[in-house]
């Protein structure tokens, strides 16, 4: 069971790595799309999030109290939705349902952290971690 949490583990934080990576490498770029979608401080706004999606990703992938990590990603992912998928606003129909899917996918993947935070908070011995789970719940 340890080996399968630890290759679910891996296959989560592989989008939030890349990703993380390409916030801190492509920052302008990344700033420039984040600015035209209305976000404040777009270039730090890039920086940070970059920051978080890789330790996050870390924490999760090391089990470094991957329960935190999970946090950080949910943190990451609900305002990023929110902020850079708001299809509501879009008139164009094709514009619209591709900010729909982003949207979407942002949310599942928020769901998915929050159920990764609840399992390594609440499961007793993992196994396959370097640290406990920093919160417990139960």
């Amino acid at each position: 069971m340890d080996v399968v949490v630890l290759i679910g583990r891996i296959l989560f934080v592989l989008l939030f790595l890349g990703s993380g990576v390409n916030h801190l490498t492509q920052s302008q770029a990344m700033a420039g799309y984040a600015s035209h979608r209305g976000v404040p401080a777009a270039r730090a706004a890039v920086v940070v999030s970059g920051i978080v999606m890789l330790v996050g990703a870390l924490m999760v992938l090391l089990g470094i109290w991957a329960d935190l990590g999970a946090l950080l990603l949910l943190i990451f992912l609900v305002p990023t939705a929110v902020l850079m998928h708001a299809f509501w606003r879009e008139s164009d129909a094709q514009a619209r349902q591709s900010e729909q899917i982003q949207f979407m996918k942002d949310v599942a993947l928020a769901g998915a952290a929050l159920a990764l935070f609840a399992f390594f908070a609440h499961v007793d011995g993992l196994g396959l971690t370097i640290t406990d789970p920093l919160f417990s719940l139960g």
